[in-house]
């Protein structure tokens, strides 16, 4: 690939304390960054201001540029800042560009940290982000003002915790990172442990543990001193990009084939920005539509062969790389395919509690992690496909049409009750059997729980997204909201609404957080041409009948591909990326599962409402019902809490 710029994923942590207090500033910082070296295995560096009771902490994962021109925490040449960063930014030649049009000199190197830097120092903060097309989190003191800055792009792929410990704030990619702060005891919240089992996830701005926070996406946290004497809240959080301000524009005005063209010359743009690098680049290829277009696209923009990478399972139903190897031979890519069996998937559950060390429990992690592991081998970063569904309309819960929900509207709540209870006289194993839906069992079952519920938009979706619907395992529920609870609809349409609830929360609070650890895990950088946020303005300025035709969703990204791909390679039924974890549960991982279900050991970590728990573990085992996705959320979170010692 075509070097120009030193860039790499990366992490990066640091701490704040009133002056006086701890002066083993470096020593903290570096340890905090040592658990964080999967993150950034090439080199570390660490800058601290004892006076000001202040340390950065760097890890860092080469991609372009070796020098030490572009090592961190950097200091801007103005003096005033310093500047931990994690990410990419993209658009950084075009906009050390401007900057010396407007006069910037004397660059030190290639890097898109001194790039950011000199942006801070020309506009602000705020406005070099907006500014930036990328992925990122950082940490940026101002020397001047003795205040400490932690952003966040504006979709979330690039995480970001901070918090509190006897006074002293914290913060880092990980949350690891924390708990390596001698003293650091925090137990988990109820709340954010109520908001994990309805999701299997933990929506930003909450973490699993008391008084430590995600920087929400798109945000800019500004901590002074006396927040630091405070000791505890989550600091003034300002927006620097918004998703309803974006949703709320009014509609872009062009035609089908404008849009069409419009779309395509972005993802090319943005494609061939992510592609640069001086290590191999390759591709997640799953054989569906938007890992194949933006392989489709990098077979356009790469001066080199593309490799493309993915895995197979030697269980019916799950095995989607058949599908990826046709598409990999029509484009003429270096493809790299392995098949794992069971035995192999199921030896990385005893990592998944170090990986996401915060509890998650979306089972496609594991395929994610594997994946991750063996592109690897070949190249250090790799493009996906991730956020063509939500912002194409590509989730099955979209494609239902609203006449078919008005109609079932129009049947009696008694009836609709008796049509769910038909449904579940076939065991989810019956269903799957007859096919060709893959996971046909799992999702009828939302089908029921969407019957005997009252058919909104709002219930619908939770209905379609949460484990326990509306009955939660525990004696008492605080009942914290998410982002999602409290948003209302921004467009008219049901399909846009969740589409949505979707970008606000469950890609950026499970698809990302999925992705990010798992390739971090195995030092590769992962980037997402889908997110860059033009690409997102230009999907949310576009009406719906581009998206969704016919009963199918992602219209323009399948005209699109359909130049690149036939459409015979990829049109099948949405499979996802699974694995077979509830016939696990029933076999081969159930002793495993009944050690954490165990009454004793449900009550050592929570108030859960045991034989609430136990009574689905029975039904799932006994195979009357699929209770997969709610099940791995708490046998996740037991695994988590023995792992880390954690209780509420």
């Amino acid at each position: 690939m075509v070097a120009r710029e030193r860039r790499g994923m990366c992490g990066l942590a640091g701490l704040w304390v009133r002056a006086g207090r701890m002066p083993a500033l470096t020593a903290m910082a570096e340890g905090m960054a040592a658990t964080l070296w999967r993150r950034g295995p090439d080199s570390a560096g660490c800058w601290t201001d004892p006076e000001a009771g202040i340390a950065l902490a760097h890890r860092r994962l080469a991609v372009v540029d070796l020098s030490e021109a572009g090592a961190q925490p950097m200091h801007s040449s103005c003096g005033r800042y310093v500047l931990s960063f994690n990410g990419e930014i993209y658009n950084h030649p075009a906009l050390r560009r401007e900057l010396e049009a407007a006069g910037t000199q004397g660059w030190r190197g290639h890097s898109d940290t001194e790039t950011l830097l000199a942006l801070i120092a020309a506009r602000g903060l705020e406005a070099a982000l907006q500014a930036c097309v990328g992925a990122f989190a950082i940490a940026l003191w101002d020397r001047h003002n003795r205040t400490l800055q932690l952003a966040r792009d504006r979709l979330g792929e690039k995480p970001l915790y901070y918090g509190w410990s006897e006074g002293r704030l914290l913060f880092a990619s990980e949350l690891k990172a924390l708990r390596s702060v001698p003293g650091f005891a925090q137990g988990i919240d109820p709340g954010a442990l109520s908001l994990y089992l309805r999701s299997n996830c933990i929506a930003a701005p909450w973490s699993i543990l008391r008084d430590v926070y995600k920087v929400p996406p798109g945000h800019v946290i500004s901590l002074d001193p006396d927040a630091l004497h405070a000791g505890t809240g989550q600091g003034q959080a300002r927006a620097f990009w918004s998703l309803e301000q974006v949703i709320t524009r009014p509609p872009l005005a062009l035609d089908e084939h404008e849009a069409e063209r419009a779309l395509e010359e972005l993802l090319l743009d943005a494609v061939g920005q992510q592609v640069l690098a001086d290590v191999p680049v390759g591709a997640f290829l799953s054989g569906g539509i938007d890992s194949s277009l933006i392989t489709a696209l990098m077979c356009r923009v790469s001066a080199e062969r593309v490799k493309s990478f993915t895995i197979g399972f030697d269980h019916a139903g799950f095995d989607e790389a058949p599908h990826a190897r046709a598409v990999a031979a029509h484009l003429g890519t270096e493809h790299t395919e392995l098949y794992l069996g069971t035995d192999q998937v199921r030896d990385e559950i005893p990592s998944l509690p170090d990986v996401y060390d915060e509890p998650f429990a979306d089972s496609s992690q594991l395929p994610t992690l594997l994946v991750s592991r063996l592109a690897r081998q070949r190249v250090t970063v790799a493009l996906s496909g991730d956020a063509g569904d939500e912002l194409f309309c590509g989730y099955n819960r979209y494609l239902v049409s609203r006449g078919v929900w008005d109609a079932l509207r129009r049947v009696p709540r008694p009836l609709r009750r008796v049509m769910a209870g038909a449904i579940g006289l076939v065991p989810p194993q019956g269903w799957d059997r007859i096919g060709p839906v893959p996971m046909l069992g799992a999702k009828l079952g939302k089908v029921a729980r969407m019957l005997r519920g009252g058919l909104t938009t709002r219930e619908i979706y939770r209905a379609s997204s949460e484990e326990w619907h509306g009955a939660l395992p525990l004696l008492a529920d605080p009942g914290l909201t998410s982002r999602v609870d409290a948003m209302e609809p921004l467009r008219a349409s049901p399909e846009e609404a969740m589409m949505q609830w979707d970008m606000a929360g469950y890609l950026t609070d499970d698809i990302l957080v999925k992705v990010d650890r798992a390739s971090m895990a195995s030092s590769l950088e992962v980037r997402v041409p889908l997110l860059d946020h033009r690409v997102v303005e230009l999907a949310w300025g576009l009406p719906l009948q581009f998206k969704k035709r016919d009963g199918r969703g992602k219209h323009l990204l399948r005209r699109i591909l359909s130049r690149h791909v036939p459409d015979a390679l990829i049109d099948r039924p949405k499979a996802g990326f699974a694995v077979p974890v509830g016939a696990w549960l029933r076999g081969e991982l159930r002793d495993w599962a009944e050690d954490l279900l165990s009454p004793a050991a449900l009550a050592e970590t929570a108030p859960f409402d045991v034989p609430a728990i136990r009574q689905r573990w029975d039904q799932h085992v006994a195979g009357s019902h699929d209770w997969t996705g709610s099940l791995w959320g708490i046998l996740m979170f037991q695994a988590w809490a023995r792992r880390w010692g954690a209780k509420c």
